[in-house]
């Protein structure tokens, strides 16, 4: 590939241009947990807290959300 700007083929700078663009977002939304392990306490606390969102312990409607801000 040419070592200048100036000496691109269109088509060398374009893909250039594509090549940043993906390895920036593949940093900027990848999963930065990717690869790790979710331990036994972490995953016993996202089922509580499922089961109590599931039953209307926690949490809010989106209906009930939208109607506070006035989105609707």
């Amino acid at each position: 590939m040419a070592a200048t700007v100036a000496r691109m083929t269109k088509h060398e700078l374009n893909e250039i241009i594509e090549s940043t663009i993906e390895q920036k977002l593949l940093e900027l939304l990848g999963d930065p947990d990717q690869g790790l392990v979710l331990t036994k306490t972490v995953k016993d606390r996202l089922l509580r807290q499922r089961k109590a969102v599931a039953s209307g312990q926690r949490g809010e409607s989106l209906a009930v959300i939208v109607k506070r801000l006035g989105l609707g």
